[in-house]
């Protein structure tokens, strides 16, 4: 299996709580996603982030409601503790499984890696090293989407956590789809808006953002090779 390389980005952790997610206009799915499926929290919220990132969502929904009055960002998942991690890997793997009509005791060891792999392209590892945490374990990433005026979740080509080419956020670069502009504005403005208040997105996934984290803080040195950019927030468990 390959190492992300953002796990190498060194962490000095800032020492940031991690607080409710209480913007104004900013909305929450609910019940949780996750919860609903079984994933333990340990009685945690997933709707905490580090102060610093609350901060930084808060100026992303006030450009976002400047550009698209009655728009907001909804929060599909952010705080992810390792055991709901694992859980969520461990779901997808069967998810796949399900899928392909494949009989878990009849796998063998290459298949098993082969679909692991398929489950890594939206899933961190769920690694308890404190030097390599999942993104969502510092609680300094967050999933989310757009909804309009109306508060209906706005299209964009592809669902959260979808096994599909259509997850990379260029996808509808060079689609034929007749939505296709449509669901690329869509994508160009959720990441505007957010990237302006400081956050990055992932390479693979339209839907995931962070500030600070080891992903960020790679994907910073990518962009400005000669700053030495070290990860703000490690695991926050």
């Amino acid at each position: 299996m390959n190492v992300k390389p953002y796990l190498q980005i060194p962490i000095q952790d800032c020492g940031e709580p991690l607080v409710p997610i209480d913007c104004p206009l900013v909305q929450l799915t609910l019940p949780p996603p996750y919860q609903q499926l079984g994933a333990d929290y340990g009685g945690q919220s997933p709707y905490v982030l580090r102060s610093g990132v609350l901060a930084a969502l808060s100026q992303a929904q006030s450009a976002l409601s400047q550009e698209k009055p009655g728009w907001k960002l909804r929060i599909f998942d952010a705080y992810r503790p390792v055991a709901a991690q694992q859980f969520m890997v461990d779901y997808t793997f069967r998810q796949i499984l399900e899928r392909d009509g494949l009989d878990p005791s009849a796998l063998g060891a290459a298949q098993r890696e082969e679909i692991l792999a398929e489950v890594y392209t939206i899933w961190a590892l769920p690694s308890l090293d404190p030097l390599t945490p999942p993104p969502h374990s510092t609680g300094a990433a967050v999933d989310l989407t757009l909804t309009d005026e109306a508060d209906q979740v706005v299209e964009m080509g592809g669902e959260i956590d979808e096994l599909s080419p259509r997850s990379r956020p260029d996808y509808y670069d060079q689609s034929a789809d007749p939505k296709a502009s449509l669901f690329r504005a869509n994508r160009e403005l959720l990441n505007r808006v957010m990237t302006g208040a400081g956050f990055l997105r992932h390479p693979g996934e339209w839907w995931h953002f962070s500030l600070g984290d080891q992903l960020w803080a790679w994907q910073m040195k990518e962009r400005y090779p000669r700053e030495n950019f070290r990860a703000r927030y490690g695991r926050a468990e």
